[in-house]
């Protein structure tokens, strides 16, 4: 995609490089390339918009999304959540406070952490997994009947 866009870069710039017009014989040529100039700097307008777009749509609004993502996480976090550093202790949340988590990693231990610190909450990962079992389970039903049906057609030839 990159050298396609690349590519219809290169074509604009060449296009309104040749449309300014030639210096004929006269002053009409003069208004010929005042022409020709508004156009080229209205395309170049154009590219710079297009640019900020693409921008905007491949860097800006997907680490506006990710931001959200986290903030949500970090404010999901209550009493008994199960959650996982940017370190990699694994711990259960004991108190939460406005900038800091107490996490209890083992019988007598107990860690205070920054809040923008912890990177996953391991609760809501086991809650997806269990949710993605059970399409798992069904597809491999599915498969059993597959089989049983092959089973039966081979019997009766």
């Amino acid at each position: 995609m990159q050298t396609v866009f690349l590519e219809l870069l290169w074509w604009l710039q060449t296009a309104a490089a040749g449309s300014g017009g030639g210096g004929g014989g006269g002053g009409g040529g003069g208004a010929a390339e005042a022409a020709g100039g508004g156009y080229s700097c209205a395309m170049q307008a154009g590219l710079m918009a297009v640019m900020m777009i693409v921008f905007y749509f491949f860097l800006i609004r997907p680490e506006q999304k990710r931001r959200k993502e986290t903030e949500e996480m970090l404010s999901s976090i209550r009493k008994g959540t199960k959650v996982r550093t940017a370190g990699g202790i694994l711990g259960e949340v004991v108190t939460v406070n406005e900038d800091e988590v107490v996490l209890q990693i083992a019988k007598n231990v107990r860690v205070n952490i920054l809040r923008a610190n912890i990177a996953t909450v391991e609760s809501a990962r086991k809650a997806e997994a269990e949710k993605a079992k059970p399409s798992d389970k069904k597809g491999d039903d599915d498969k059993k009947d597959d089989d049983s049906d092959a089973d039966e057609a081979r019997d009766g030839a």
